[in-house]
């Protein structure tokens, strides 16, 4: 995900200061990984030397003075633009997995364990985030749901390789 691009669209809700954005953010996309600070305002400069914010004043805070930032009309056109652009699908050509299958097949190893350890889990994850889910607002809920269909893809592609290992042992052999 873009970071700059989701802290313009948290700007276009109002005018925020470096640690506001870094806790709505974290609030509503950080759960598994909250921004460092440095990050958000390395971000927060990039955006302002390309024009897309702008300081708009100065809160006093516990600390040093904060810098108060307000978003642009070609930051509001960035973002605008950002959310129609279609993410490009990740297509899974080139995975790990595979890899594992193959170099095992090709070793004399059993295949069938490689899948076996990596069904186990994708299943573990797949109770952690069921329970994340009943626990979860539904933003929470959607996000889980995201990661959810995504591992029963994953599980459904290791069954068909696992009723496939002999054909493909074949294969890898010749």
């Amino acid at each position: 995900m873009s970071i700059g691009h989701a802290l313009l669209g948290l700007l276009e809700t109002g005018p925020r200061h470096g640690y506001d954005l870094k806790r709505t953010y974290d609030e509503h996309f950080g759960a598994d990984r909250p921004l460092a600070y440095g990050q958000v305002y390395s971000t927060l400069s990039r955006l302002l030397r390309n024009g897309l914010v702008e300081e708009s004043g100065v809160e006093p805070g516990g600390g040093p003075e904060r810098k108060r930032y307000s978003i642009t009309d070609a930051g509001v056109t960035d973002v605008a633009e950002w959310l129609v652009t279609p993410e490009k699908p990740e297509i899974y050509l080139q995975s790990a997995l595979y890899t594992k299958v193959i170099l095992a097949l090709m070793s004399g190893r059993n295949a069938a364990d490689v899948l076996d350890a990596q069904r186990v889990a994708h299943l573990r994850a797949m109770r952690e985030l069921t329970v994340r889910k009943q626990r979860g607002d539904l933003a929470d809920q959607l996000i889980c749901d995201h990661a959810l269909f995504h591992l029963e893809a994953d599980l459904r592609w290791l069954e068909l390789t696992t009723a496939r290992l002999a054909d493909l042992g074949k294969q890898v052999a010749s």
